[in-house]
């Protein structure tokens, strides 16, 4: 699988990364996230594949939260993910 990924970062949270489908943008981030993350700023675009090797995050893992839910977001090293980005969190509390 290959797909054209655009990251956003956000300016209320550094070192946080909002990840999408170029295609899809961001319509299938919750405005809870977004509440969180700000008004997101973009940051890159690439191509996306299993054999690409990123900083902070695994790519299949990646890959899978972009097929699945449609983004995915990067904490900064060391953080912890906040309930609002979490979206098994927002699927249980619906």
């Amino acid at each position: 699988m290959k797909l054209l990924c655009e990251v956003f970062r956000s300016p209320k949270k550094e070192g946080m990364y909002l990840f999408v489908k170029r295609e899809e943008g961001l319509t299938r981030v919750p405005e809870t996230l977004l509440a969180v993350f700000g008004s997101p700023e973009s940051a890159l675009v690439f191509a996306l594949e299993p054999s690409r090797k990123l900083a902070l995050a695994d790519t299949a893992t990646v890959l899978a939260a972009l097929e699945s839910e449609g983004f995915y977001v990067q904490m900064p090293p060391g953080s912890s993910a906040e309930p609002a980005l979490d979206p098994r969190q927002n699927k249980q509390q619906k």
